[in-house]
């Protein structure tokens, strides 16, 4: 998913797709630890949406809060 896709979306929306994106490291490291995972660059990609979508909600934040 890339920055464009992300600014796309809707408050509730990020907030969705935060929850999935942190429920999708968490399987990806229990699959690590165990030893089952196979492509363990996926962790890296979910870890920088994480950021991309974090960012863009604190950018609407203080947007928001500059508007007020």
């Amino acid at each position: 998913m890339n920055t464009a896709d992300i600014r796309g979306m809707t408050d509730d929306q990020l907030k969705d797709e935060l929850l999935k994106l942190k429920k999708e490291q968490f399987n990806l490291r229990f699959q690590g630890a165990s030893g089952q995972l196979e492509n363990t660059a996926r962790i890296r990609q979910v870890r920088r949406t994480i950021a991309r979508v974090k960012t863009a909600q604190t950018e609407r934040a203080a947007q928001a809060k500059k508007g007020s």
